[in-house]
């Protein structure tokens, strides 16, 4: 049996130290936690740096460093600093040394690097080693070289690698959500389905159980399945939440594609155990017959300028999208003409906070709100173009009437000044998959001892 602890779905969200030091009681074989993922969209992988504070993420990894030391078992973290780069890496190596300094550990610790280089992907792409899945975006040889960073998903396999080093800690760059957990089940020649699937169930912590917040669990795995158990007060596993997890960030309820093969749960037997516990046996691995590991890349998509508008009269409230409309239509005319600019320098769009923000002409449920915030939001091809956009749409926001023939209506700006300058704006550019020959191909391992 390999008995792993997962103390919340992401460091940096925080985690019951209570439940943890019972899960520490229960004698583990390793620690696992991811650092984070793309929820938060593309800048951070663009930019290569943690969603996170700086200040909550030592704090949280101070605590699993010391329960690590306490349990005398490995400790690894996925998708380190939540992009998973290199620099990201780095960030987390250098916190984890401060760390270690102030408690006088001394550490082996095993660095996973998944950024790469953009040369690495161009020649595989020209090898036809690059394939797009479903609804993939078109790539290009350019698109691939504006990438300001890139990079490769590892799975069990590269944990594995790092798991053998002897490290204490295991700090590795973007991998999937699962393989932290599944990689020592797997070594230890357990169930393969019931590894993937355990890993899947129990990725973001608490979240299969009653008390998703609580954040601790323990997942023991065997030759035949898994068993899930959380740790904190008041926390209950059923086979409802823990069935209910593979619907969680994922197109199949029954199908996870990791690198090497996928996971089928169609056959999966969900048992209660007391009032706490799920057994769960019946998953099956299938492997693939070529090894292929997930990309994602960002690029520099422009800059950008954000103002917001309170509308609160209800006339304008009533005719807002007709108000903004014009706004749009008069602004870009102004853009083009004052600022000998092609419409394909810039692009404005408007949303009506409140009404219809999320989903455009797409919401389906429509009511007149007391008061609509209006976020304009400009792009440009440079950080000065930007800006002096925001300034032009500034006066718009501020006093544009839905008529010729009325009086100028004033609204109100939350903030001063009203145009805040988001700087560089990033997008993602891939949804490819890379084949390699060798699992390791696309990653390197390095091991450091401090102290």
């Amino acid at each position: 049996m390999v008995r792993v602890l997962i103390p919340s779905g992401a460091l940096g969200l925080n985690y019951d130290k209570v439940a943890l030091e019972r899960g520490l009681e229960a004698k583990p074989d390793i620690i696992a936690i991811d650092g984070g993922s793309t929820d938060s969209g593309p800048a951070y992988l663009g930019r290569g740096v943690s969603k996170y504070s700086r200040t909550s993420t030592k704090v949280e990894w101070q605590g699993l460093m010391e329960a690590r030391a306490k349990a005398g078992i490995p400790l690894v973290i996925g998708t380190a600093g939540t992009c998973g780069t290199d620099s990201a890496v780095d960030w987390l190596l250098k916190i984890t040394k401060v760390i270690a300094d102030d408690l006088g550990q001394s550490l082996k610790i095993a660095v996973l690097r998944s950024s790469q280089p953009n040369e690495r992907i161009l020649k595989a792409y020209a090898d036809g080693k690059v394939h797009p899945l479903s609804h993939a975006p078109e790539i290009s040889e350019d698109i691939i070289a504006s990438c300001s960073n890139i990079v490769a998903l590892a799975g069990a396999e590269q944990i594995s690698a790092a798991i053998e080093t002897g490290a204490d800690i295991i700090i590795a760059g973007r991998t999937t959500d699962t393989a932290t957990i599944a990689a020592l089940p797997l070594m230890r020649g357990l169930n393969a389905g019931a590894a993937w699937h355990g890993a899947k169930i129990g990725e973001c912590g608490a979240l299969c159980a009653t008390n998703p917040q609580s954040g601790v669990i323990l997942i023991d795995f065997d030759k035949e399945g898994f068993t899930v158990t959380p740790m904190a007060d008041g926390s209950h596993a059923t086979p409802h939440t823990v069935s209910a997890h593979m619907l969680y960030e994922n197109s199949d309820p029954f199908i996870l594609h990791e690198p090497g093969g996928y996971l089928d749960v169609t056959k999966a037997e969900y048992t209660a155990q007391g009032d706490s516990k799920v057994r769960v046996i019946g998953s099956k691995w299938v492997p693939s017959d070529k090894y292929t590991v997930k990309l994602e890349g960002a690029f520099l998509a422009g800059y950008q300028s954000v103002l917001i508008a309170l509308l609160r009269d209800r006339r304008y409230v009533e005719n807002a999208e007709i108000w903004v409309s014009d706004i749009r239509e008069k602004f870009t005319e102004k853009a083009i003409d004052r600022l000998d600019l092609r419409k394909e320098d810039f692009s404005i769009e408007i949303r009506l906070i409140g009404k219809n923000a999320s989903f455009g002409g797409l919401e389906t449920n429509i009511t007149t709100p007391v008061e609509i915030g209006v976020m304009g939001i400009v792009t440009a091809t440079t950080s000065e173009l930007a800006t002096e956009l925001g300034q032009l749409l500034n006066p718009y926001l501020l006093h544009h009437p839905l008529t010729i023939e009325e009086e100028q209506p004033t609204f109100a700006f939350p903030f001063s000044p009203a145009d805040l300058n988001r700087g560089e704006i990033f997008g993602f550019c891939l949804n490819h998959v890379l084949e390699l020959s060798d699992p390791m191909d696309a990653f390197s391992l390095e091991v450091i001892q401090h102290g």
